[in-house]
């Protein structure tokens, strides 16, 4: 069983958490984030994450994390996520995106170790998202206001030891903002994404620097 991702993808954290949550064996190929011809030629599109196993190839994070869900063992990630938990990730997405993704096409990540890969990524996303340069001059004010955000949701943490569809949706958003060294997490967020990075078997940004 393989699965292609993205280091940086968020979908594709999702789709690989199952398997360190349920100790599920699996192969992980990080795809160049420039490589077109891979995902197309297997899905029809270039969108990863894609999962192949003996029964063929399966694009989309969620549909991948119910298909390994019910491979073995009590289901875990049933259901919608939490109301709160939802309701937070809808608020506070746009901003987190405008803080992470101009920091986005880092060596540090596998996918982006060639020149080309990091140019690809940022003309594509400076298309959608505006110039990486003002978006990074505005850091401030985007960790000004980020900063209530996390601690608004330091309460409605679920909880690593019991994880479900909330930690399925949570804990990729939260581990994209680590690409970030001196972002102050408040303490139970900072545990949080500790114990799930542990459970999950997905490194945070912080550890994939002390590897490279």
């Amino acid at each position: 069983m393989k699965l292609y991702v993205y280091d940086h993808c968020p979908f594709c954290v999702r789709a690989r958490m199952p398997f360190g949550l349920k100790a599920i064996p699996f192969e992980m190929v990080v795809l160049p984030n420039d490589d077109e011809a891979t995902p197309i030629g297997m899905i029809g599109r270039k969108m990863l994450p894609i999962l192949e196993d003996d029964q063929g190839v399966l694009g989309e994070s969620l549909a991948i994390v119910a298909k390994l869900d019910a491979l073995g063992g009590p289901r875990l990630f049933d259901g919608a996520p939490a109301t709160d938990i939802a309701a937070w990730l809808a608020r506070w997405d746009p901003l987190i995106n405008d803080l992470v993704i101009p920091r986005t096409p880092d060596p540090v990540y596998a996918e982006f170790r060639g020149a080309a890969s990091r140019a690809y990524f940022t003309a594509k996303k400076e298309a959608r998202f505006g110039a990486f340069d003002g978006l990074l001059a505005r850091t401030e004010e985007f960790k000004a206001a980020l900063s209530p955000a996390l601690d608004q949701l330091a309460p409605i943490l679920p909880d690593p030891e019991h994880p479900g569809i909330d930690d399925i949706v949570l804990f990729p958003v939260l581990r994209s903002l680590t690409i970030m060294p001196d972002l102050a997490f408040p303490g139970p967020v900072a545990a949080y994404l500790q114990r799930m990075s542990e459970r999950a078997g997905v490194p945070l940004v912080t550890a994939l620097r002390a590897m490279v």
